[in-house]
Parts: C-alpha cells; sequence; structure tokens
C-alpha cells in the first residue's frame, strides 16, 4: 500500500493509496475517526475497509486528517476536515479521471465528515456510516440524502448511540429512489472492540449486494 503525500488546505496529507488496475475503476475514501481522541488512517477498522474496497477493484485511498501523523495543521472542529476529505476526493479524481463514480466511508467523527462531503459532490454513489455520531454533531443535513448507504452501530454504543441517529435515517427513507440501511453489531461498543469481524460481515454483505462479490479471493 504506497505511501502518498498530497497538498492539502493546511498544508501536506499523508495518506496510503492503491490503484485499481481497473480503467474506469470507481474510488473509495475511508475517513478516521476523531483526531483528538486517537483516530488515525491506521485504526483498525479503517485498515479493515480499506481492503474490502481494494478487494472489490477500488482505487483506494485513507488518509490522515490534519494535525495528525505526518499531516501538517492542527485539528479544526470539523471544518478544515471536511475541507481535507474533499481535497482527497479531488486528488484521487485527478489520478483517476475515468472513475465511474466514488464511495465515501467514515467512522465516527469521519462518518459526519463523509455525510457531509456526500451532500455536496453528486458523483458520491454510495457510502458507509459507522458509528454516526448524531448525539454530538448535526446530521439534519441529510434530508434529503442523495445517495443510498449503510449505517451500522454497536448496540452497546454509548458514546454515539443508535437511538439519535434511527430517526434521522427513518425521515431520508421517504425520500424517492434512496435506500438507507441500519444494521447493528450486537454487543459492540463505540470502538467494535472484540467486534471488528462481526462489523466487517455486516459490511461485507452490504457491498456484495451493492457492488457484486470481491473480485480477489
Amino acid at each position: 500500500m504506497p505511501e502518498v503525500i498530497f497538498t492539502g488546505p493546511a498544508g501536506r496529507i499523508e495518506g496510503r493509496y492503491n490503484q485499481s488496475k481497473s480503467k474506469g475503476a470507481p474510488i473509495a475514501i475511508i475517513l478516521h475517526p476523531h483526531p483528538q481522541f486517537g483516530g488515525t488512517m491506521n485504526n483498525q477498522i479503517v485498515y479493515a475497509l480499506y481492503y474490502a474496497f481494494l478487494e472489490r477493484g477500488f482505487s483506494t485511498l485513507r488518509f490522515n486528517f490534519r494535525g495528525v501523523g505526518r499531516s501538517q495543521g492542527a485539528f479544526d472542529h470539523g471544518q478544515g476536515e471536511m475541507s481535507d476529505a474533499a481535497t482527497a476526493l479531488d486528488w484521487a479524481q485527478a489520478i483517476n479521471p475515468d472513475a465511474r463514480a466514488c464511495w465515501i466511508t467514515g467512522i465516527s467523527f469521519g462518518a459526519w465528515i463523509g455525510m457531509q462531503l456526500l451532500m455536496r459532490r453528486p458523483e458520491i454513489e454510495g457510502f458507509i456510516s459507522i458509528a454516526a455520531p448524531a448525539n454530538r454533531f448535526d446530521f439534519t443535513f441529510l434530508a434529503p440524502c442523495p445517495s443510498s448507504g449503510l449505517f451500522v452501530h454497536g448496540s452497546h454504543d454509548r458514546v454515539a448511540p443508535a437511538k439519535d441517529v434511527i430517526p434521522i435515517i427513518e425521515k431520508v427513507k421517504t425520500q424517492k429512489g434512496i435506500q438507507l440501511e441500519h444494521q447493528m453489531v450486537e454487543g459492540a461498543n463505540h470502538f467494535f472492540e472484540n467486534k471488528v469481524e462481526d462489523l466487517m460481515a455486516l459490511v461485507n454483505t452490504y457491498l456484495d449486494k451493492r457492488l457484486g462479490p470481491k473480485e480477489v479471493a
């Protein structure tokens, strides 16, 4: 997984990127959890999601938000991180001008950033939002939501309880042509400790349904 460095609004952004061998392959971008609570692109769930898309033929990028790892800048409470994510998508699209589509995936804080990016970029055709903290950040901007996707929560998540995002999902479900799914990982906390395999089983089932089976065994 080659290391990449590209220029963001606050300076250098550090990432890991794999180019698909297929011409016109879609792009996937993975956004990590909250930078001030240990979130990095090397998070176990970020890593697993990265490979889930890579194995389905995507050109896949994960990166550190500003102030994390070797990425320059400082935490900006979401606004700057949103700009980082938009820049990452621009960078991936510049390398893949024939890419037919894009997916965005985020964990916790990264889910909040990812859903905001989704609202701004019509080429994003699918998303996975894991442990979306609807109790801490405003998600009402999702009505209407422009793309279908999957929300996943742990049943024992005390940091971002599922009950706070379910009303938003139910509201958005009424939008024509958009299908949102919500899955629970039983017994999982906010960090999916000892439950990452269960989480990825749900994610892979959803991706198989939307995209077909993996290209790589």
